[in-house]
């Protein structure tokens, strides 16, 4: 009988020992996935546009409890504007560490249209549901007595993939290390931003205020959709963002349109002909000069690119489109250039709710994406002499009555606050082929590595400000709705993810 003990022990601490770390995190998560979900729902019920300050600020206020909760020291960074959310910043500084890493993750979430989610479900009251709302996917019970979470369940709620899922997963990885009795070897220090959404206004300042703190040998980014296949991936750079109002005007007063249908310029009309005039047929951008300054991908680059598995068709069939924009290039062929969006266009009422009415206004929102070499202000500045060249009077205010009596066609453009450039680290930086060999660790499945991804972080500001090198973990499923109605998160993801940062954190 004591043999049998004595070979139970030993084959009990075989298997111990043959565990990695990540084996670990991935039994802890497992273990400890109802409090884990039961945290995220409480940090995912709190309001969180840049704009509402109360709500901001009890996210701030909560991110930094559960980084105190983890023992981790905190502090709050303000900029030198006051009023504007703040950054989390924590760090756990490790004796004869020779590498230190910030994980950075943003908690301000896009504004809600409550009209347009599911009846049955409230952009900030989050839900499981038991598969995505375009499969017919139906609120569940949270389990009880210790039932497994199906890993294909999702979270339902504003910000439950972008970005509170980095959030989550950030802290996660580093209590899951921690918990599981894994050293780590690396300083770890994490930022949360509370203005990424809005461009990311007073980052700047932010990052300029406390550079000594903020120095560090990589900013790991994680935010953002895994291959459509559901691979994981790693982005290694981003475009930039700008937005701009643009507005057109016609009569002072609405007017009845039979009275008048014949003989009012309708702006309407007038704001569609100019956004028509900005796009060919193909969708690529007709504004003069705006491809002029794109710094195309290298050859690696391209290779890259070319090593990624094509999705074109997948998502042709997935989202019901027969001919995609961008005159036969692929999706990730598209992230090269430059992008011109239209965000939304405001004119007057349609369906049960349309006047026979000639409005006074319209009014669009333009999402202008930045590539390596293009510059936010001098593509403005392309856009703003378009609307020139196609005969309006261009203001940056309401026109005055004799400007409307002089001029036939007038247009107000307004750049919204915040902007800036694309970013992108190289692949073959020694920084780079670690965070590969990392997360290659972690995982079973092929790794796609993407030189420059089709969304926008303000990357460029850690570049420019911090001299940092920034490389961003993919994170979430790639039909998660971010910035639009419904906006989910698969469990799976989740746990995926904790698993690759736990990776990075204790990477050599």
């Amino acid at each position: 009988m004591k043999q049998f003990f004595i070979a139970i022990l030993l084959f009990t601490y075989q298997m111990a020992a043959g565990q990695t770390a990540i084996d670990r995190v991935n039994k802890y998560c497992l273990q400890h996935q109802n409090e884990m979900i039961k945290e995220y729902f409480s940090l995912l019920s709190l309001p969180n546009h840049a704009l509402d300050k109360v709500n901001i600020t009890k996210n701030a206020l909560f991110i930094e409890s559960m980084l105190k909760k983890r023992g981790i020291q905190t502090k709050l960074l303000e900029s030198n504007t006051k009023g504007t959310p703040k950054a989390i910043y924590g760090e756990v500084l490790v004796p004869g560490a020779t590498l230190t890493i910030i994980f950075y993750a943003h908690y301000d979430g896009q504004p809600v249209s409550p009209e347009k989610w599911n009846p049955a479900i409230k952009p900030y009251q989050p839900v499981l549901l038991d598969k995505s709302i375009e499969q017919s996917g139906k609120a569940i019970a949270f389990p009880t007595d210790g039932k497994p979470f199906d890993p294909e369940w999702r979270i339902s709620c504003r910000s439950s993939s972008d970005d509170k899922a980095g959030v989550m997963t950030i802290i996660n990885a580093y209590d899951a290390l921690i918990k599981t009795g894994v050293k780590l070897k690396n300083n770890i220090k994490f930022f949360f931003e509370g203005e990424e959404e809005i461009g990311s206004l007073h980052l700047g300042e932010i990052l300029d205020k406390h550079k000594d703190l903020l120095k560090a040998d990589l900013w790991l980014i994680g935010d953002g959709p895994v291959h459509q296949s559901g691979l994981p991936m790693i982005d290694f750079g981003v475009r930039g963002d700008v937005n701009v109002d643009l507005t057109v005007y016609g009569p002072k007063r609405p007017l009845h349109s039979g009275h008048y249908g014949n003989w009012a310029p309708n702006p309407c009309l007038l704001m569609s002909k100019l956004l028509a005039s900005m796009k060919d047929d193909n969708g690529l951008v007709k504004v003069k000069g705006y491809y002029d300054d794109v710094i195309p991908f290298s050859t690696s680059e391209k290779n890259a690119f070319n090593a990624i598995p094509s999705v074109d068709e997948q998502m042709k069939k997935e989202l019901g489109i027969n001919k995609p924009e961008g005159g036969g290039k692929t999706l990730f062929e598209t992230f090269e250039w430059p992008s011109l969006n239209i965000n939304g266009i405001k004119c007057a009422d349609v369906e049960n709710r349309a006047s026979n009415v000639i409005t006074t206004e319209s009014k669009a929102t333009l999402d202008l994406r930045q590539v390596l070499g293009t510059d936010y202000l001098k593509q403005i500045e392309l856009l703003k002499q378009h609307v020139i060249e196609q005969g309006f009077l261009l203001l940056n205010r309401d026109p005055t009555d004799e400007e409307r009596l002089q001029n036939p066609k007038i247009a107000k453009l307004k750049i919204i606050k915040g902007g800036y450039n694309a970013q992108r680290t190289p692949l073959d930086l020694p920084i780079s082929q670690q965070v590969i060999k990392a997360v290659k660790s972690a995982t079973k499945k092929q790794l796609i590595l993407e030189p420059t991804s089709g969304g926008s972080l303000p990357l460029y500001l850690f570049e420019k400000h911090l001299n940092a090198k920034v490389i961003n973990l993919c994170l979430v499923n790639h039909d998660n709705n971010q910035h639009s109605e419904n906006e989910n998160v698969r469990l799976q993801n989740l746990w995926d993810s904790i698993a690759q940062l736990s990776a990075i954190m204790i990477m050599e």
